[in-house]
């Protein structure tokens, strides 16, 4: 039988940890929603002074970095030079801050930071990977 990487809850813990300090470094705050391999939340964290609509907004990201296997923002660019249809894919939220998660080439979760303008929203999910892959 096959075995492939997972990513656990303390995987999850430490990602959102390396997002939150760069949101903090910078005074934004966001929502930041990792999903599993499957789209399923595994974990969500939202600051009091947080608007809720970035929780949903956050999750879709997620998702839809997982579903499609690449960043959100490739949706973002693919909008802007006019192909429309992105606007049409279930649960394709078109902007940065979205991010597959992988263990060596395996996807095994995905990244949504929701919260402020979505190239902040893609550096601090850029800080969160970055904490996957340092490990």
């Amino acid at each position: 039988m096959a075995s492939k990487p997972v990513l656990t809850l303390q995987d999850a813990k430490r990602i959102a940890a390396a997002a939150e300090a760069e949101a903090q470094r910078n005074g934004w705050r966001v929502v930041i929603a990792i999903v599993d391999d499957g789209g399923h939340q595994l974990y969500l964290q939202r600051s009091h002074d947080t608007q809720f609509g970035s929780v949903e907004t956050a999750l879709a990201k997620a998702y839809m970095a997982v579903a499609f296997q690449r960043p959100s923002k490739t949706s973002e660019d693919a909008v802007m030079n006019g192909r429309l249809i992105h606007l049409a894919l279930p649960r394709v939220i078109p902007a940065e801050g979205g991010v597959p998660l992988r263990i060596g080439d395996t996807v095994v979760g995905g990244l949504g930071i929701s919260g402020v303008r979505s190239s902040e929203d893609g550096q601090v999910a850029a800080a969160g990977l970055a904490a996957l892959t340092a490990e």
